[in-house]
């Protein structure tokens, strides 16, 4: 306490700017891996650090010395392996001085969005032309991003119609979209390794399931056999899924979190699709 009671008032400002500093870089740090798989690991750690903080206060030896062993060889691991896209996105951002920018809100116009979309999607079918678009949603899908063409544009039907037409430099590969932006085109995705899904599945609806398995963006696939369209979610699908379907599945995982039954609805959802179908 005697630290406290020898501070004078211009030590007192120099320690609120000191805190004051610190709190907005932590702040911006977390702005900067909000919406990524990184996310999940800080739970991780933060699990494992109130694990140290049980076992240094009851003393419990072996699992303090444990814990003390996984934060002094781990950290190193941890950044530099766990976190390296967003360590690398965070460098690259700071180079750009975008670092400490205000970052844009949600655009609230999902109902213009959803048309866009599903004005593409029957343009498509009704051709036969194949399509795969991935939303984004809380679990950010840079690695992605940056395994194809960059766009950052506006959604339309029109550009989503171009980006699919056969023999175009783009139609190959997956489009991201990410809130009301057409964020890449042509971008890899991790094919599903699940042996029950149906030998019919081409790449497509492989690539489809599998970002879905890895991470909670949703998929929709237009197959370029039979046109039907089909929506991929948390690692199951529904093939030729009907227009009314598509969209109230599509303005339940888009919308903003308000409805508090949506996890009954989207379980309901799964049930009457007959989950995976193959």
């Amino acid at each position: 306490m005697s630290y406290f009671t020898e501070l004078t008032w211009i030590d007192w400002i120099k320690d609120l700017i000191d805190v004051g500093i610190v709190s907005f870089i932590i702040y911006k740090l977390f702005l900067l891996v909000r919406g990524t798989r990184a996310v999940q690991l800080l739970k991780g750690i933060f699990v494992l650090a109130a694990t140290w903080a049980v076992s240094t206060w009851f003393n419990l030896y072996t699992l303090k010395w444990l814990m003390s062993q996984m934060f002094t060889f781990g950290i190193i691991t941890v950044i530099l392996i766990l976190f390296q896209p967003e360590v690398r996105r965070a460098l690259e951002q700071l180079g750009r001085g975008k670092l400490f920018g205000r970052s844009n809100g949600a655009d609230p116009q999902i109902h213009e969005r959803i048309n866009q979309l599903i004005k593409s999607l029957n343009y498509l079918s009704e051709r036969k032309i194949g399509a795969l678009i991935v939303f984004e949603r809380q679990t950010g899908l840079n690695e992605y991003i940056e395994s194809g063409i960059r766009m950052e544009s506006s959604i339309s039907s029109e550009l989503l119609i171009n980006l699919f037409i056969p023999n175009t430099p783009l139609h190959d590969g997956a489009v991201i979209i990410r809130g009301s932006q057409i964020m890449a085109a042509a971008c890899y995705l991790p094919l599903s390794e699940n042996p029950f899904i149906s030998k019919e599945l081409g790449t497509r609806h492989r690539a489809a399931i599998g970002i879905s398995e890895v991470c909670d963006a949703i998929s929709v696939v237009v197959s370029e056999e039979t046109g039907q369209i089909s929506l991929a979610a948390g690692g199951m699908v529904v093939r030729d899924i009907k227009q009314e379907s598509l969209i109230s599945k599509l303005f339940e995982e888009l919308s903003p979190k308000s409805n508090p039954d949506k996890e009954k609805l989207k379980v309901a959802f799964w049930k009457r699709k007959g989950g995976q179908d193959g």
